[in-house]
């Protein structure tokens, strides 16, 4: 970018060959200092202000949040890449705040997770379900993972570590009313912008949360358990991922029947893990969260700029057997 300096060099190039001054029109006084300014100088700050203003803007559409600007008051963060779903941490900080089981009502208590920064407005929020004999601790790695993408995550305990899906259903809604209504965090929640997940029978309990409250946003059951194998009565959008070495709730007899009985019509997916157990879901891994991160970014954040990652389907590789789904998306 030019400045001033660099007209009156130019000006002084000019002059020394054509052998004489450059002939200008008056001069006019300058408000600033009491010096005079040419047509050429006020060109020159006309450019550096149009300049100026277009690197604000181009900062405001970098910025956490910049999607609301965009149209989507419920984007969060900058745009995703390969790198960033499948990063270990977000673009936001995390902090964390336990609620004890006996400030809990109709479930065990927990930890919720949730980005620290005010400044992008409330986030969606998602409760998350340990499996049987379970507690919080075999799933507690997605919560900072979720989090720091933006959104609030309660990882709970049960009432019990013996509870049926039936009842990991109703206690994952009722810990998203207390996060809601009770928790401390409650105020960074939008609490029309809620989903579900869980590890075994707290993803089996993730589907009868599902059909018990249709106004989720999004469901994902991890290696699911439920005696149910249909639901043909979920209306919510819900990826279900499965493991090809699962013995305990073998694809063929609970994730894939969950899939396939859901409704024709309906926003869904199906992920096979390759290479995978039962208790795949209780360590990081980088496929769960890339995926469980896109499709709760695409249906809670109504974030489409995250539809790249779950369309086209994905193929076969290293990390997936097989992956099923409706694309495109929302339609």
């Amino acid at each position: 970018m030019r400045g001033t300096g660099d007209c009156a060099d130019d000006a002084a190039a000019r002059r020394t060959h054509s052998g004489g001054a450059t002939p200008r029109q008056p001069a006019a006084p300058s408000p600033r200092d009491g010096r005079t300014t040419t047509r050429e100088d006020d060109f020159v700050v006309k450019r550096y202000l149009a300049a100026a203003s277009a690197a604000a803007g181009l900062a405001l559409l970098l910025a956490p949040g910049a999607g609301a600007a965009a149209g989507n008051p419920y984007e969060r963060g900058p745009a995703p890449t390969q790198a960033s779903v499948e990063a270990l941490r977000g673009p936001y900080a995390v902090a964390e705040t336990s609620v004890s089981s006996l400030a809990a009502t109709g479930f065990g208590g927990g930890t919720i997770y949730y980005p620290t920064s005010t400044a992008d407005g409330t986030f969606g929020a998602v409760a998350v379900s340990p499996g049987f004999t379970a507690t919080q601790s075999s799933v507690a790695w997605l919560g900072p993972r979720l989090a720091s993408q933006g959104f609030v995550v309660f990882v709970i305990d049960t009432l019990t570590t013996l509870d049926q899906p039936d009842s990991r259903g109703r206690q994952l809604l009722a810990a998203l009313d207390h996060l809601t209504q009770k928790s401390p965090v409650r105020g960074r929640v939008d609490a029309s912008r809620l989903a579900v997940m869980g590890h075994s029978m707290g993803g089996g309990g993730t589907l009868e949360a599902a059909k018990s409250r249709p106004s989720l946003k999004a469901a994902v059951p991890l290696t699911g358990w439920n005696t149910d194998k249909t639901w043909p009565e979920i209306s919510t959008p819900t990826l279900v991922i499965g493991a090809d070495g699962d013995t305990i709730a073998p694809v063929l007899t609970h994730s894939e029947p969950f899939y396939e009985s859901l409704p024709a019509g309906l926003d869904k997916a199906y992920l096979e893990l390759n290479g995978a157990t039962h208790f795949t879901p209780n360590t990081s891994n980088t496929t769960i969260a890339k995926y469980s991160l896109s499709w709760l970014k695409r249906f809670v954040d109504d974030d489409v700029r995250y539809e790249q990652f779950l369309c086209p389907l994905p193929r076969p590789s290293l990390t997936i057997d097989e992956y099923r789904g409706s694309c495109p998306l929302g339609s």
